[in-house]
């Protein structure tokens, strides 16, 4: 026949909208026309299909092939329609059998040689090919993904004749490697490294135990990066819905071939300062994830904060809302999710000093300085702390007499038994309670209702942060086993506001 269809998929956020590759072969001058809205990459996949059908050993009609991704109206790029062009092109001239091609999908991209390559967003085209009752045919590179899905969901091939020949009913695709045994735990950072700092690392296990977002205000030297590293091994392990949500994101940017951990352990996301806004949180023509989406399920740690653009920060507003962040752009619409814990730290002065001979800045300069954060985006924390210089002498004391300071394990399990407490109650952790949920959960009585209002007047901070302070409180309650929030939970919280006392002191040494 000169007609033949083959199933694909294309990559459009997290989601995996089908193609449908129709191939039509007539008489005329010999031509291959590709259409159905195919960018730059997609066209010159005519090269790459025609190259590897002639090294497989098969004859490239000589006739006027029209190639057809449908819908029309879907943006397509990438190398990942190759194997289907091929496939359909093979079946149309009459080269290959096509009887199993309507209970298959196939995606990769082909060399010249007819071996597959990997391709990005493997798990969101898998998921959505088994609910349409397919199943998926990619390259083998990415079987490593494929090992997070269900058996029979997918099935993988080294070569475009591999493919060929198990159409063909000739042989059989090779199986996919799970693996025999959970694989080794991945070393990460351990709170028994870093030397005093124990209301920073107090205020590190409550922000893992409450899911709360954190700003870490130092001189420089004192150890702020070294915490926020700490955080990924305080939360507990991925679960296997979040390993495949955050697979399936990872799955858009990263090789397969070359990053091979990023399902197993937490999302760890540090961007440097100098970032740009789409890079942080999606952007582009058509849209990538962000930062932040990658950050997904993790913590998102955004060092010398200052120094980020405002308008950069000012984006991360809305999704650290609402967990998710919408692109639009003139030819596409994506959404993805952004639920990333946030961890941020900063210099208090340009100079890097509180004050003493260290710190040469006028007020009005510092003000400056901490103008570069806009009040709304500062609102987003829950808990802000100072990580203060060790005092002299703890350094050489740790060197004569050493003293036994907790493992991360032994906090995690703390956070564990309190992150339990929080999902039965409420079905989630107090970061994420909506305002009901906290007049719900967090009840005061009036006494220190009217206390916490109090120094909220004197702070002059709005709704938002009563609302923040309370979940902080209870998770404070969490931690120390209390069902009721008591007036040294909300202290407790209350303490862990330092930019608030920052600002309030320095626009009354102008006044």
């Amino acid at each position: 026949m000169s007609l033949a269809v083959v199933y694909t998929r294309a990559s459009l956020g997290v989601q995996a909208p089908g193609v449908s590759v129709e191939v039509h072969i007539s008489n005329g001058l010999p031509a291959l026309t590709l259409v159905g809205l195919p960018e730059t990459t997609v066209k010159e996949a005519r090269d790459r299909v025609r190259s590897a059908i002639i090294n497989c050993g098969f004859t490239f009609p000589a006739k006027r092939i029209t190639v057809n991704l449908a819908p029309a109206d879907l943006p397509k790029e990438g190398g990942r329609y190759d194997l289907s062009i091929a496939l359909a092109i093979l079946v149309a001239s009459e080269q290959l059998q096509g009887d199993k091609l309507e209970a298959y999908e196939f995606l990769g991209e082909l060399g010249l040689s007819g071996a597959l390559r990997s391709v990005n967003g493997a798990i969101p085209a898998a998921l959505e090919a088994q609910k349409e009752g397919r199943i998926l045919i990619l390259p083998q590179n990415n079987q490593m993904e494929m090992t997070l899905l269900d058996p029979g969901v997918a099935q993988i091939a080294g070569h475009l004749l591999q493919v060929c020949a198990f159409l063909q009913g000739e042989d059989s695709l090779p199986p996919i490697n799970y693996p025999a045994e959970p694989p080794a735990p991945v070393h990460q950072p351990d709170m028994a490294e870093i030397i005093g700092q124990e209301q920073s690392k107090r205020a590190l296990e409550v922000a893992a135990a409450g899911g709360h977002n954190l700003l870490l205000i130092g001189p420089p030297g004192t150890g702020k990066t070294m915490l926020a590293s700490r955080l990924p091994g305080l939360l507990p392990p991925l679960s296997n819905e979040e390993k495949l949500e955050t697979a399936a994101i990872a799955s858009l940017v990263y090789n397969p071939e070359e990053d091979g951990e990023f399902s197993r352990v937490r999302p760890f996301r540090a961007p440097h300062h100098s970032t740009s806004m789409s890079a942080l949180v999606g952007g582009g023509s058509l849209p990538r994830p962000g930062e932040i989406s990658l950050a997904h399920n993790g913590v998102l740690f955004l060092d010398e904060l200052p120094e980020f653009q405002r308008q950069v920060l000012d984006a991360l507003r809305q999704p650290m809302e609402s967990g998710e962040i919408t692109i639009s752009r003139a030819r596409a619409k994506v959404r993805y999710p952004a639920r990333a814990q946030l961890i941020a730290a900063m210099n208090p002065s340009p100079t890097g000093h509180y004050q003493g001979i260290h710190n040469r800045t006028p007020p009005q300069q510092v003000l400056r300085y901490l103008g570069r954060l806009s009040g709304p985006f500062l609102d987003r924390f829950d808990l802000s702390i100072e990580v203060p210089l060790l005092p002299p002498g703890i350094l050489s004391q740790q060197n004569h007499a050493p003293t036994v300071r907790e493992s991360s394990a032994e906090v995690r399990e703390r956070v564990l038994i309190a992150r339990e407490i929080q999902l039965n109650r409420a079905g989630k952790i107090n970061a994420h309670m909506n305002s009901s949920e906290v007049e719900t959960y967090c009840v005061l009585t009036k006494a220190d209702a009217e206390f916490l209002e109090e120094v909220l007047h004197k702070l002059g901070l709005s709704v938002r942060a009563w609302h923040r302070i309370l979940k902080v409180a209870r998770t404070l309650a969490d931690l120390g086993g209390s069902e009721a929030i008591e007036r040294k939970h909300i202290a407790e919280a209350l303490s862990y506001r330092t930019m608030d006392r920052l600002l309030l002191t320095l626009h009354k040494s102008l006044a």
